[in-house]
């Protein structure tokens, strides 16, 4: 098979690191871990007029992108570039350096292919070189850790105007306490080097982290003291109001500004890199952390929530096993609690709008973010 243009002139161009699938509830019970297979997220196309000269040479062409490893350790590869006929398929365990010998699939502009299973990796990396514009890496989001199933690449989503969020960067999780000794050396291989912690003094007392050697600890703690918040909501209406106060909490309280104040530093800071930040179920604390961060981008508001929302994916198995322990009358306000719903993430931005006025004054006033620190965060983490 000949190599496209594009390719043979990979070594001049750009690459951009974005995968297709750390961690944030407050713990009102036993949270039992899961383990989750196939799941992924995808990142919803932003409309065509938004997309930047979509053949131009320097510009990426995808406006989506997804991997899924299969059971069978297969992977399914989609994607969709306006203009573009032609993608060739590359695949590599290393996401700096993929081959460009023999295209592992072929498509067109718009397609779905299916990638047999290749052989053991702690990540595969597929590269998608188009006829013209530049090349985009893609790898599922979810790094499979049977110990913490929500443990997944928090970047790979486009931006409102064509570029996109580098993947392998930055990670969100759930609790580390339980991470066994092969998920230790998987990260230690990925290059973890920070760790922000976002659970309280006594989260972090009952399960201290697992990190690979060498890894730099950071508590940031965003509840502080939650004495005024404690005991399982009676009802799901309860439950479900209890988390969007503890939505808005989260944007507003001291601890919280100080947390994510903390998060946004250490991202845009390159010595940093590889970051995971979680708290304990990785959905509240890290969702928001994550919102935040993917909105300061530029990464539209349908495909934040979605990100939000794929932790019950992810965490279908361990919420499951938790509920089925329960009397059944308790179920709904738990499940109402173990849950993200689309509500809950709306009540944090309707706090930013309520007590900023916008998002970008939340950044300013909130997060001690000025223009040229939020230049520096883009240039860090966005490609395109």
């Amino acid at each position: 098979m000949s190599e496209p243009k594009s390719g043979r002139k990979h070594a001049s161009r750009k690459r951009l690191l974005a995968t297709a699938g750390v961690t944030g509830a407050l713990t009102l019970g036993v949270i039992t871990s899961g383990v989750l297979a196939n799941a992924t997220a995808t990142a919803a196309p932003a409309p065509a007029a938004q997309l930047r000269h979509p053949l131009a040479a320097n510009v990426i062409p995808f406006r989506d992108a997804t991997v899924t490893q299969q059971a069978d350790g297969s992977f399914t590869v989609s994607w969709a570039a306006p203009g573009v006929r032609h993608v060739a398929v590359y695949a590599g365990r290393d996401q700096g350096h993929i081959a460009h010998r023999n295209a592992v699939a072929v498509g067109g502009g718009t397609a779905t292919v299916t990638v047999p299973a290749m052989g053991a990796a702690d990540r595969w990396w597929f590269e998608l070189v188009p006829d013209r514009g530049e090349s985009l890496t893609v790898a599922d989001r979810s790094l499979h850790l049977t110990s913490a199933p929500n443990f997944r690449d928090a970047g790979g989503y486009r931006t409102a105007d064509g570029q996109w969020v580098r993947m392998g960067v930055l990670y969100r999780s759930e609790d580390m306490g339980r991470l066994t000794d092969a998920d230790l050396a998987k990260l230690q291989r990925l290059g973890i080097r920070t760790d922000i912690d976002f659970r309280t003094a006594g989260e972090r007392t009952a399960s201290p982290d697992r990190l690979p050697a060498g890894t730099r600890y950071v508590a940031a703690d965003v509840l502080g003291d939650i004495s005024g918040i404690s005991g399982l909501p009676a009802t799901e209406e309860a439950g479900s109001q209890m988390m969007q106060d503890l939505e808005r909490v989260m944007v507003s309280s001291e601890n919280a500004k100080q947390a994510y104040a903390t998060l946004f530093d250490t991202a845009a800071d390159r010595h940093s890199a590889a970051v995971v930040y979680h708290c304990t179920a990785g959905k509240d604390r890290t969702g928001w952390g994550s919102a935040a961060l993917l909105t300061a981008l530029g990464v539209p508001r349908e495909t934040v929530m979605q990100d939000y929302l794929a932790s019950n994916v992810y965490r279908a198995d361990a919420n499951a096993a938790a509920i089925a322990q329960l009397p059944e009358s308790m179920r709904p306000a738990y499940k109402a609690v173990l849950d993200v719903r689309p509500e809950y993430l709306n009540a944090g931005f309707d706090e930013v709008a309520k007590k900023y006025g916008n998002f970008d004054d939340y950044l300013q006033q909130a997060l001690g973010l000025n223009g040229r620190d939020l230049h520096d965060l883009r240039k860090r983490l966005l490609v395109g």
